[in-house]
């Protein structure tokens, strides 16, 4: 069982950017229940921050031995979980207990350019060519979420017709809600939303030199090769 808590943001650049990586992981796994009840590995996920499982079942898992060369050895231990047909189960818990990640834009950087291309791809679907294809759609969804904002400004200079300037202003009139929706769950301000043009760009930077990094990790001073 894992638990997912509330996540404490002290200072600005986590406000910025922790809603955009718990909201990327929200599209990409769904809730509590698409994660308990999947049967697909790639699916699954945990929170490393509160895991409980049985000692028996971890013993014969191998535990986190069996996971050892992975950089997400939460997201990791979940998938061999599931691919070994046992049971996951995941539950919100953000009135119990809450984790302060990183206190520093340096720490947001480092910590999520280990996770997100070299732990991420081992959730990538459509198995090799997924994985091939990964990179890719990592970058997109900071593109493609900010193109509306510079059609709007193209719009505004004139450089684009009007067709341009409404359907950029619509859809960051519904990212908006999107992003106001995240913030409300994630407890902090809604106005909060108004920085996700930031924190995609942010996104791009992170995801960026994360890929360009690859299966090498650099975390507090230490050099790791993932699997």
């Amino acid at each position: 069982m894992t638990l997912g808590g509330h996540q404490e943001m002290h200072s600005f650049w986590e406000r910025v950017i922790q809603p955009q990586m718990f909201g990327m992981l929200a599209l990409r796994y769904g809730g509590t229940e698409q994660v308990s009840n999947t049967r697909r590995p790639a699916d699954a996920i945990a929170n490393g921050q509160f895991i409980l499982v049985r000692r028996d079942t971890y013993d014969a898992m191998g535990g986190h031995e069996r996971v050892r060369d992975r950089v997400a050895e939460d997201l990791s231990m979940a998938q061999e979980w599931v691919r070994a047909g046992r049971r996951i189960g995941m539950v919100l818990a953000v009135r119990q207990f809450s984790t302060h990640m990183y206190a520093s834009l340096s720490e947001l950087v480092g910590g999520w350019r280990k996770n997100i291309y070299a732990g991420g791809r081992t959730a990538a679907l459509g198995g090799r060519v997924g994985r091939a294809v990964y990179p890719a759609a990592l970058l997109a969804v900071p593109i493609v979420g900010l193109l509306p904002v510079a059609g709007l400004v193209l719009a505004a200079l004139g450089v684009l017709g009007t067709p341009w300037l409404i359907w950029s202003a619509t859809s960051i009139a519904v990212s908006l809600v999107f992003w106001a929706g995240i913030y409300h769950f994630m407890g902090e301000p809604l106005y909060g939303a108004l920085l996700y043009p930031l924190g995609l760009v942010m996104l791009a930077y992170i995801a960026g030199g994360s890929i360009a990094r690859g299966r090498r990790v650099r975390w507090k001073n230490r050099e790791y090769l993932s699997s």
